[in-house]
């Protein structure tokens, strides 16, 4: 897939584009087609150097994500009341900057109605 990873640390000019697998959606997850991502404080003190990516998450920036559900623990999506290609936003410890990212079922929302992609990870 594509991302977008930190080459170095610094301004915008760091941020390269990058093949990476495909991340896998593991227990009480699921894993997002990325249509949209925010950019937000914590991805810019990343970028420079000041906000080291969570223990076990991601390095790649990107907290926010609006996109559709690909694959995920089939029963915690249905306690959650999602299902496979529901619009969603949501809340991750990094990993946005992709085409693809997984992130904990209890950290998605459904998209609201008439909402954009672009809105909906801001």
């Amino acid at each position: 897939m594509h991302a977008v990873e930190i080459s170095s640390f610094g301004g915008p000019e760091v941020l390269r584009l990058t093949q990476r697998p495909r991340p896998e959606f593991g227990r009480g997850e699921v894993l997002i087609r990325v249509a949209a991502s925010g950019i937000n404080r914590p991805d810019v003190l990343q970028r420079s150097g000041r906000y080291p990516a969570p223990v076990g998450a991601s390095d790649l920036p990107g907290l926010e994500v609006a996109g559709s559900i690909e694959g995920g623990d089939e029963q915690a999506m249905a306690t959650m009341g999602l299902n496979m290609g529901d619009q969603v936003c949501a809340l991750v410890a990094g990993g946005g900057y992709a085409q693809y990212c997984v992130a904990p079922v209890g950290q998605c929302l459904p998209v609201p109605q008439g909402w954009t992609d672009v809105e909906a990870a801001s």
